[in-house]
């Protein structure tokens, strides 16, 4: 492995910046700007000097080599944050010999390489560093401490269990073995099926909490939902008229709701459109809140045909709720945009019926995941179809299991991970 060097933090002024190295000359290059290096793990205050320029005071901290992020001898550098300071002492980094730059994720690269983190726990790391709220974080959190990989080892086990016993009647076929192993094989794979079934639901809701939650406010044109979205954004997010039809096209606002990442989307009123460009936006808000995780319908009167029918979990309110003589009740809420009338129940109980989804939620949190993981139910499912039809097909059932055994090493990256790598580090910084 060369040795690499990188700003670890992120670019323009701050009160530190940390420039990270990584490699067999990690500790070399350090001791060529300062001189005597701390002892491990022990932040040291030196001055780093280059071809006779001082150019910082710096705290050098050290890692030695199976003791570090990387796995590799690595050195921290933390300066005062300064653009100048920063470049200087990057230009002096690159001018010694066998130094480059890193390139993007290239420490993580490098950890996944020296078996310090497994695949899984390097999109944990990636979705750590976009958490934007408390319920990302946690997750990526639990992911990146190894959650999938564990999970995943008792699965294997298992699997590992039922095929030695599939393998154990081949291998003893001639002999008078007493033991019917098929109904225990069996017994092994309904009880993984249930697990792997379970947690390929509980992705759906993960991936959710990792990539945000959609909650669309539907209504009749004029009801109020563009004031609405206002309120609860904070801001004037869309357009308010009180001529119906101002809303044209799905409007976004991304927030934080209680810990959850949630997206409100806005939608064009619900009616017979007036013309080419209100139809078009109709047809839009009607895919977009079709295809959104919770939807709040904004009534003003009762009957009202909207061409879109509650789900379950939807929730329904009275508009115009300063309007109305009973503002809300438990059993139905009114809400107004207007004076914020009803609005902070609106958001409880959006949060609470997304928080209820959340308690399903699997440690699986990608499509990555979920395809590994049905690839392993197929394959169980195939293995089982097999043992059914009788002994002779016991060596089928065999080749089914090994193939589940696989797609499980594929969901931690230990086969077939080559087509992914690429777009799963591209996303990190230089410095990480």
């Amino acid at each position: 492995m060369e040795t690499v060097y990188a700003l670890a933090t992120a670019r323009g002024k701050a009160g530190v910046a940390v420039i990270r190295l990584s490699g067999p000359l990690a500790h070399a290059a350090v001791a060529a700007l300062c001189g005597g290096l701390p002892a491990m793990r022990q932040a040291g205050l030196r001055q780093l000097v280059w071809q006779g320029e001082v150019l910082d005071d710096a705290l050098v901290l050290l890692f030695a080599e199976g003791a570090s992020f990387t796995g590799e001898a690595v050195a921290e550098l933390q300066l005062h944050g300064s653009v100048a300071v920063v470049a200087a002492v990057l230009r002096a980094l690159g001018d010694q010999p066998g130094l480059r730059m890193a390139g993007p994720g290239e420490f993580t690269w490098r950890a996944l390489e020296n078996g310090l983190l497994d695949i899984a726990q390097v999109e944990g790391l990636a979705d750590l560093i976009e958490a934007e709220t408390e319920a990302q974080r946690r997750q990526a959190q639990r992911v990146l401490s190894g959650a999938i990989g564990i999970r995943a080892d008792g699965w294997r086990k298992r699997l590992i269990r039922a095929g030695a016993l599939i393998e154990a009647s081949i291998d003893f076929v001639e002999e008078d073995v007493p033991v019917d192993v098929r109904p225990e094989v069996v017994v092994l794979l309904d009880g993984l099926l249930v697990d792997l079934r379970n947690e390929v639901a509980g992705s759906h809701v993960a991936e959710r909490v990792r990539d945000g939650f959609e909650v669309a406010i539907v209504g009749a044109p004029n009801v109020g939902k563009s004031t609405l979205l206002n309120v609860l954004a904070g801001r004037e997010a869309a357009i308010t008229s009180t001529l119906a039809g101002t809303t044209r096209d799905v409007i976004e606002v991304r927030m934080d709701l209680m810990g959850l990442p949630v997206t409100i989307l806005d939608t064009a009123g619900l009616r017979e459109a007036g013309d080419d460009v209100e139809r078009i936006g109709i047809s839009r808000g009607l895919e977009r809140a079709r295809a959104a995780d919770l939807r709040v319908f904004l009534r003003d009167q009762h009957g009202e045909s909207l061409g879109l029918e509650p789900r379950l979990g939807d929730i329904e309110v009275w508009a115009k709720g300063d309007l109305r003589a009973n503002v809300s009740s438990e059993a139905v809420l009114s809400v107004s945009g207007l004076t914020g009338v009803g609005v902070e129940k609106l958001v409880e109980r959006i949060v609470a019926e997304l928080q209820d989804r959340v308690l399903s939620a699997g440690v699986t949190t990608r499509a990555r995941h979920r395809a590994a993981l049905n690839a392993a139910v197929d394959a169980m499912e195939s293995a089982q179809a097999e043992i059914c039809k009788g002994s002779g097909r016991i060596e089928l059932a065999a080749a089914d299991l090994w193939t589940a055994i696989r797609a499980l090493d594929v969901l931690v990256g230990r086969l077939d991970v080559e087509s992914f790598l690429d777009e799963i580090f591209a996303s990190f910084c230089i410095g990480k």
